[in-house]
């Protein structure tokens, strides 16, 4: 007797279609119009130096500032779900540690002031060093604390950096501040002296227009870098559930310790860029309402992501700077001292209500518009590739 076996019919070839290396591939992706506009709005924030006015330089290198510090507020507030209430008192540090160890001893408004004299670049980078030394300071209790337990600690910096500011003469200048020497590197100085390229004379705000832009690039890629690797899923699974972190062997404490100290260096680099800008530090700005409006930013902008932040940041900063300049022309605003809704006041009420509107209507921030547009919907299945039959019984076996 002999053994019969059924053909099975051999399954057709199923080639899969190249076409320039797939959805995902580089060649794609070089030419999606994310890429494009990407290109274009580069090369428009280079050469706007040449067209816009000072006022408008100086808009955009208080929203570069911002968006920094915003980027450290929300790889701690948005990826590891760390709340924070003392960011400004980090930008406190950044900017008056740069005057401290730039600047020369002397005489300002009545104050003997302190000064170490070191070259402006290094001081820059021991500013943002110290701010995150004062930040590591606290980390260990940013490493067990969490939520609006955390948020009240932070605060506490607030209250001690305003008293440390206002009445630390020889170090701040008290309440007048103190002036901030312009940043020099390899001897090029960003001050108003006066330097034409092509026809167009650069002073401070020009020069530090390309200064801000190389330091808000570097910041951001190294944000998006950490968050899209290793520490920012590690970040993640400490926002969204703590416990299962911790079992899955995250040392949930550490982590959130050295982000509260990375945090801290951003929020120094933003307040040495403010200080820059400013060409004067005055304790009054670096308090609560400078906190809150970090805040609003990473919310209005989008918890957890690079983009959001610098879209908030934009948003936040620029109302005031725009409500000030066109204040003639808006309806129910007028120009501060005049008695009207004067433009911070107005920029307040409108941020305010548009973190009311994120959190109700658009929980991912005004990030996430941009995203559900570039969005690339899924590629239906090709018709092309037959469906493949199922093997038919072996005539023995009982069905």
């Amino acid at each position: 007797m002999s053994d019969t076996t059924a053909e099975v019919p051999a399954a057709p070839a199923v080639t899969a279609p190249v076409r320039g290396g797939g959805p995902e591939s580089i060649t794609d992706r070089l030419r999606s119009p994310r890429t494009y506009a990407v290109l274009i709005g580069s090369l428009l924030l280079l050469a706007l130096p040449f067209y816009l006015d000072r006022f408008w330089l100086q808009a955009g290198l208080f929203a570069m500032a911002a968006a920094i510090g915003a980027i450290g507020l929300n790889m701690l507030t948005g990826a590891t779900g760390q709340l924070s209430m003392g960011h400004a008192f980090f930008l406190a540090v950044g900017a008056y540690g740069y005057c401290v160890l730039a600047g020369e001893s002397s005489t300002e408004n009545g104050h003997s002031l302190t000064g170490l004299g070191l070259p402006t670049w290094l001081a820059a980078i021991l500013a943002v060093l110290l701010a995150g030394a004062a930040g590591g300071i606290f980390s260990p209790i940013a490493g067990r604390l969490r939520g609006a337990y955390l948020g009240i600690a932070t605060l506490a910096l607030i209250f001690i950096g305003q008293h440390v500011l206002f009445n630390a003469g020889s170090l701040t200048g008290g309440y007048n501040g103190r002036s901030v020497p312009p940043l020099s590197v390899f001897g090029f100085t960003f001050d108003d002296s006066e330097l034409v390229v092509a026809a167009v004379p650069f002073g401070s705000s020009e020069k530090l227009w390309y200064a801000g832009l190389l330091a808000l690039l570097l910041s951001a890629l190294f944000a998006r870098g950490v968050l899209r690797g290793r520490p920012g899923r590690a970040m993640n699974a400490i926002r969204d559930h703590r416990i299962a972190a911790g079992v899955m062997g995250v040392p949930v404490a550490r982590y959130r310790a050295g982000v509260f100290v990375l945090s801290s260096m951003y929020a120094g680099l933003a307040g040495v860029l403010l200080a820059l800008v400013f060409q004067r530090t005055v304790p009054e700005y670096f308090g609560m309402i400078l906190s809150l409006e970090y805040l609003a930013m990473i919310v209005i902008g989008g918890l957890g992501s690079v983009a959001g932040a610098v879209i908030g940041a934009a948003f936040v900063s620029l109302l005031p700077q725009v409500f000030t300049h066109y204040s003639d022309s808006l309806p129910l605003v007028s120009a501060p001292g005049t008695g009207g809704l004067a433009p911070g006041e107005a920029s307040r009420y409108l941020y305010g209500a548009a973190v009311v509107a994120v959190v109700l209507f658009l929980p991912g921030g005004l990030a996430r518009l941009g995203l559900a547009r570039t969005k690339k919907p899924q590629a239906p299945k090709n018709p092309a590739v037959p469906k493949q039959p199922a093997a038919p019984k072996n005539p023995g076996e009982k069905s």
